[in-house]
């Protein structure tokens, strides 16, 4: 993959996780090529991840929420991004919150978006390819 790519919230929370270490080493090697993105949106889920499925104490989720942060370009969602985010979600039946990575991914200029959520190898709006890394 070359261009910007965003990492979808689940791409970056495997980060985390010592449940599954193929996918954390692949999501490793995303964050560490040269232009990840995530939304601020991917921040705030990560966080809620991390301290209410994974339990983590708070100051231990601020920091993995700093490490990302560090690491990646980081997009605000903006209101042009959630305009953005309604229009995607009726063109292209994506629940909102999947439609709102979309946008940001797109207002970020990213060629590709890394998630498993979503439908492999589709192009949205003849720009973004969605792409399962797993």
């Amino acid at each position: 993959m070359s261009g910007k790519i965003l990492l979808d919230t689940n791409i970056v929370v495997y980060l985390y996780s010592g449940d599954e270490p193929e996918k954390r080493a692949v999501a490793l090697a995303l964050i560490e090529q040269s232009n990840p993105v995530v939304s601020t949106q991917v921040l705030s889920e990560l966080a809620n991840t991390l301290s209410r499925k994974f339990g983590l104490p708070f100051d231990v989720v601020a920091q993995a929420v700093a490490e990302v942060r560090d690491a990646c370009t980081v997009v605000p969602v903006m209101p042009d991004t959630i305009a953005q985010a309604l229009a995607l979600a009726q063109k292209y039946r994506y629940a909102y919150y999947d439609s709102l990575i979309l946008a940001s991914a797109l207002s970020a200029g990213c060629e590709t978006l890394a998630t498993e959520d979503m439908q492999h190898e589709q192009v949205i709006d003849g720009v973004l390819k969605i792409h399962n890394p797993f």
